[in-house]
Order: C-alpha cells, then sequence, then structure tokens
C-alpha cells in the first residue's frame, strides 16, 4: 500500500461517493481544502486511490489548551476496507501533525464508526449530535504523544 499527500481535487470523488452519495459532487468541496496548513492523505493499491482523508488547522473550543489539527472527510472504498488503509493514513498524518508542532486531533465522526476510530486510539468527547444532512455523530479526540 502506497500512503502519500495528495491534491485535494483527489479527494472529491471518494468524499462523494462514500460520505455524500445522496448528494451533488459539489458538496464534497469546502473552502478549507487549500488553506493554510491543509493538507490530504490518499492511500493507493497497485496505483487505485482507495481511501483519503483531510487534515486542516482548526480550533474545537472544547479543547482550548491544545494545538489542533481536525480529521475531516475520510473515506474508504468500501471493497477495500479492513486493509488498513485508513490506519495508514491516519498513522502518516499524526506524524506530518507532530513535525509542524501540533499535538492534538479531533473530528465530528459519525456514530456508526465510533468503534472504529476507538481502535485508533480516539476517545468520544460529549454527546451524540445531529449534522443535517448526514446524521448523527460524536465528537472524537486523540491527543498525540
Amino acid at each position: 500500500m502506497d500512503v502519500r499527500i495528495i491534491e485535494p481535487e483527489l479527494t472529491y470523488t471518494l468524499r462523494h461517493i462514500v460520505l455524500r452519495p445522496n448528494q451533488s459532487i459539489e458538496d464534497s468541496k469546502y473552502a478549507t481544502d487549500r488553506e493554510e496548513g491543509t493538507f490530504h492523505v490518499g492511500a493507493f493499491i497497485h496505483g487505485k486511490l482507495i481511501s483519503v482523508a483531510s487534515f486542516i488547522i482548526d480550533s474545537n473550543a472544547d479543547f482550548p489548551n491544545e494545538k489542533q489539527y481536525r480529521l475531516r472527510q475520510m473515506a474508504t472504498l468500501e471493497e477495500f476496507r479492513n486493509l488498513g488503509a485508513g490506519r495508514a493514513i491516519v498513522n502518516f498524518a499524526e506524524n506530518i501533525i507532530k513535525e509542524r508542532g501540533f499535538d492534538f486531533i479531533w473530528c465530528k465522526g459519525r456514530t456508526t464508526v465510533k468503534k472504529y476510530y476507538e481502535k485508533l486510539g480516539f476517545e468520544s468527547y460529549g454527546d451524540v449530535f445531529d449534522y443535517p444532512p448526514i446524521g448523527p455523530h460524536i465528537i472524537m479526540y486523540k491527543k498525540l504523544l
């Protein structure tokens, strides 16, 4: 598996297919995709992009004493799940985040993948909330050592 930084445009198709199939592809594009400090990571098998995630500098007020990155739009094609692509992306990104002097990562994860994030060392914070039009989410966080 090849894991590397990619351009944001390469994330849009997987974001759309996996996370927002009932919305337009335009809904999978974000203004933060090209902000200073933002980076995108992709996992490839035999040259095929199978998993993506984006990492942006974004502070959650619930964690005021942390230098924070936010994980957004993590998506893996269904037929390539359980091969370690997501874990490889998060590990790759955590090293970059630590090199940049940040020590904390958080996300708004769908409740359906809470256990997955827990396996990656994330903890849940607060109550489940609705994230229209996607559904129930929970904040997940991880202190980077």
